[in-house]
């Protein structure tokens, strides 16, 4: 079973500290993560960024994170940055 967080909102860089913040703790949260994207309405690239980290800390600590429900911000986003809904290039 994993542990879930949903964000909404803007993933932007107004919120990215409180977000990034947010999201490290929520990786203490177990082996398997996912991370519900569908109520983000505004990403950026700060954003992305907070989610480019949060995956690179999950892979460091060894635990598996999935991006799921990706909202059409989330998505618009990675199509123009060429990464893959797992954030790996595409």
């Amino acid at each position: 079973m994993s542990t879930r967080l949903d964000l909404d909102g803007e993933l932007t860089i107004v919120y990215a500290a409180e977000q990034h913040e947010q999201l490290l703790r929520f990786l203490t949260g177990g082996p398997d993560l996912e991370l519900g994207l569908g109520g983000v309405t505004e990403l950026d690239t700060a954003g992305l960024q907070v989610l480019l980290l949060a995956v690179r800390e999950a892979r460091r600590r060894g635990l598996r994170l999935r991006l799921t429900d990706l909202s059409p911000a989330v998505r618009d986003v990675l199509a123009v940055a060429w990464l893959t809904p797992d954030l790996e290039a595409a």
